[in-house]
């Protein structure tokens, strides 16, 4: 990584850090200041505040595991006919009913987003622009911009595709708080136009970037480059290694492909995993292998990490035989039930493949140490 970008990443950090109490009183009990007068350092400390505000608010909806019933109101035909990089802005609504049988209603924008599934998927996945003043109150509040992970095809195998990748944000979850919270709801996809529902289907509500990122003490830094020397050893071992535990291959920290980096105080970044519909956990039928690579289907494992110090690998594998009767455990649980009793016996048995990789010592160094991306 370029050293004036990591410096400038540095920066923003400890302005974080150094800031956020002049922003939350005003300086010295000055009234406080508006967006334009603020410095980037106070500017970035203020936005901290409101994404650590978020994150508390949004607790309750991400602890839940039962699926929320949504109605998502928009032009269809519109919505999927964008297509385009930097797809516009649609108004939406998105509705409920709470618990006293009242309708609640929350106006939204969504946008297209995605390079595959936008090409390739009936419906395309979407980003979702929430204003806090709707969502107060409501079962929504706390969430911002988040993605929504819908179905590609409506059928009941691309249905169990969503709740497989779930099952693996939060097994993430059990793993790091560095990691992306989800929710899957269950949303009837309803057009503006005849006010007929065109799908019903389940989808997951993803954390955006910037909540998470105020969780664990930093920004997002959007800068590619990153090489060992600048990421958080532990979670320079953690994160590709869950990638291995899931059979991904479909990412870059140097590239910063379906991986995000998260600026901390001390200077070095934190590297966080999403996307995983192309890893051998799900096994969609879609789902590819890179050419370039060594292995042939997604069901084979292919540790694509940086070489770190054995510490740093002991720390991380056993970080996964701490939680695994957790992460196995979320298979039995009211949202892994809801999976094919066929997918969750294979899933479990891809896990132990991957344990009985951790825990011999020859093995683990074959496939995982001495096969890690060496950068000198």
């Amino acid at each position: 990584m370029r050293s004036v970008a990591r410096k400038i990443a540095l920066l923003l950090a400890i302005g974080f850090v150094t800031s956020i109490v002049a922003v939350s009183a005003g300086a010295q009990g000055k009234a406080k200041k508006n967006d334009k007068e603020l410095t980037p350092e106070e500017k970035a400390a203020a936005d901290l505040e409101k994404a650590l505000k978020r994150a508390k608010l949004s607790e309750e909806f991400f602890s839940g595991t039962t699926p929320i019933d949504i109605t998502l109101t928009t032009n269809i035909k519109r919505i999927r006919g964008d297509k385009q990089d930097q797809a516009p802005w649609r108004n939406a609504v998105f509705s409920y009913t709470d618990s006293s049988g009242k309708l609640v209603q929350i106006p939204a924008q969504i946008r297209t987003r995605g390079i595959w599934r936008l090409k390739n998927c009936e419906f395309p996945p979407l980003r979702i622009n929430f204003k806090s003043e709707l969502t107060k109150g409501t079962l929504l509040q706390g969430i911002d911009k988040p993605k929504l992970v819908n179905y590609c095809k409506d059928t009941d195998d691309y249905e169990q595709y969503i709740l497989a990748e779930a099952q693996l944000y939060r097994a993430y979850n059990l793993l790091t708080p560095a990691s992306h919270k989800a929710r899957v709801v269950r949303i009837a996809y309803t057009d503006s136009a005849s006010g007929k529902v065109h799908a019903k289907r389940l989808a997951i509500i993803l954390e955006d970037p910037e909540t998470m990122a105020a969780r664990n003490g930093g920004p997002i830094m959007d800068l590619q480059g990153a090489l060992p020397e600048d990421l958080d050893p532990y979670h320079d071992a953690l994160a590709p290694l869950f990638q291995y535990f899931v059979g991904n291959t479909d990412w870059s920290i140097y590239a910063l492909h379906n991986m995000e980096l998260v600026s901390l105080v001390s200077g070095n970044f934190i590297p966080v995993a999403f996307d995983f519909d192309f890893s051998g956990a799900i096994n969609t039928a879609y789902a590819t292998v890179d050419p370039k690579l060594s292995i042939q289907r997604v069901r084979d494992r292919l540790f694509r990490g940086y070489c770190v110090a054995q510490e740093e690998w002991d720390k991380a594998f056993k970080t996964f035989n701490d939680r695994k009767d957790a992460i196995y455990g979320l298979y039995s649980d009211d949202l892994g039930k809801m999976m094919r009793p066929s997918i969750r016996e294979s899933t479990l048995k891809y896990y132990d493949e991957f344990y009985k990789t951790i825990n011999d010592p020859k093995r683990a160094r074959k496939e995982i140490s001495e096969d890690c991306v060496k950068t000198h």
